[in-house]
């Protein structure tokens, strides 16, 4: 029987766990935390990254190993991948853990990425924002997620409480994007180069936190899809990349023409939040989709099954009994225990057209919103 190496033991985890089952697969996480979601269901070996000795022997007896999270020490995969192959490849981790390393590889391919400058001193913070203008956004270049590490700058006079809030740290400046909406395309890349885009998914984010997406997003069409499946192409082809990779994508309009541009924001070497409505909403999962990929396995279809919407459970969960009793919901908790900001799981709604999806999505955002009102 296959075992599969996982570095990180959150819902991810424990969603590629679930997905590789039926496969027949194994699973050994390894994660510091004690209380870990995933380590509910397979083994999990309670360590940091950092320990070559610990690593060699979560390594032993593994088939290969993946990872559920992009902020794994890029040496850690490297050792790994000298004895275990290791998918996605460590490259893959390198270019996505640097914001500006991440820009800098789009910007290779002729990929549009919004205006950017690395930061390091608040005499560059003062000339980034000459050269990009206002209003900006600055960054961590590592470990922010969920809107952690970031500050918003909308006049001259905000520089300084934003380098008090992030100085000491390797930084970024980003021009602000005037958006029509957010976008995001999961794609999967096989060991023999064959790749399956799923439909593009709308995503609405409160306080840096993705709260809601819908895909296929509403009036998509075929150029908006297809220009956002060459940039996943262009970017798995680039990075010889094999499992599944999210990228974040603005959607602007071009002011000559008003035809929809897209403006990559990040990526996610990895499966992906905004990917969670595959479960029920596409023919193949985006965690099957990645076990299938990293195993050398056939892709499946990632066709959509009618309609989606993915609600985040953010530090609290409405009534299950409630959320079950409306049509086409599905819910998923992740087994950790309530906290403010904290992802606890999320519910998919799926229905065969839009208007049909309309009602349940309605009853669902006021359940959730209900029980965040406590």
């Amino acid at each position: 029987m296959t075992t599969v190496g996982i570095l990180g033991g959150g819902q991810l985890g424990r969603m590629l766990a679930l997905a590789g089952y039926p496969l027949g697969l194994r699973f050994r996480f390894l994660e510091p935390a004690a209380d870990a979601p995933a380590g509910h269901m397979a083994e999990h070996t309670r360590a940091g990254y950092d320990d070559p000795a610990t690593l060699d022997a979560f390594a032993a007896g593994l088939d290969l190993i993946s990872y559920e999270f992009e902020n794994v020490p890029v040496a850690a995969a490297r050792q790994l991948a000298a004895r275990v192959p290791v998918y996605p490849p460590p490259q893959a981790l390198e270019a996505a853990q640097d914001r500006v390393a991440e820009k800098s590889f789009f910007q290779s391919l002729g990929i549009a990425t919004p205006p950017f400058a690395a930061v390091g001193t608040p005499a560059e913070l003062d000339a980034a924002l000459v050269r990009i203008g206002l209003p900006a956004v600055l960054k961590t270049r590592r470990l922010g997620y969920d809107g952690k590490g970031q500050f918003v700058l909308r006049a001259r006079e905000d520089a300084a409480a934003a380098w008090a809030t992030l100085g000491g740290s390797p930084l970024i400046l980003e021009g602000f994007v005037r958006f029509a909406r957010e976008l995001s395309i999961v794609a999967a890349r096989g060991r023999d180069g064959a790749i399956a885009c799923y439909p593009l998914a709308e995503n609405y984010h409160r306080d840096g936190i993705l709260r809601l997406s819908l895909a296929p997003a509403p009036g998509g069409t075929p150029a908006l899809q297809a220009a956002a499946e060459r940039i996943a192409t262009q970017a798995l082809e680039a990075l010889d990349y094999v499992g599944v990779l999210a990228i974040e994508l603005f959607q602007v309009e071009e002011p000559a023409s008003a035809a929809p541009a897209l403006l990559v924001n990040e990526m996610a070497p990895r499966v992906h939040n905004s990917g969670h409505w595959t479960i029920e909403g596409a023919e193949t999962s985006q965690f099957e989709q990645h076990l299938r990929a990293v195993l050398g396995l056939p892709l499946g279809s990632a066709a959509a099954r009618g309609h989606a919407a993915m609600v985040n459970l953010i530090g609290a969960w409405p009534d299950p009994a409630a959320v079950l009793a409306v049509p086409g919901a599905h819910l998923h908790l992740y087994g950790k225990a309530p906290r403010a900001g904290r992802k606890l799981g999320h519910i998919t709604v799926r229905a065969d057209s839009p208007a049909a999806l309309e009602a349940p999505l309605q009853a669902i955002l006021a359940l959730v919103a209900a029980s965040e009102q406590g």
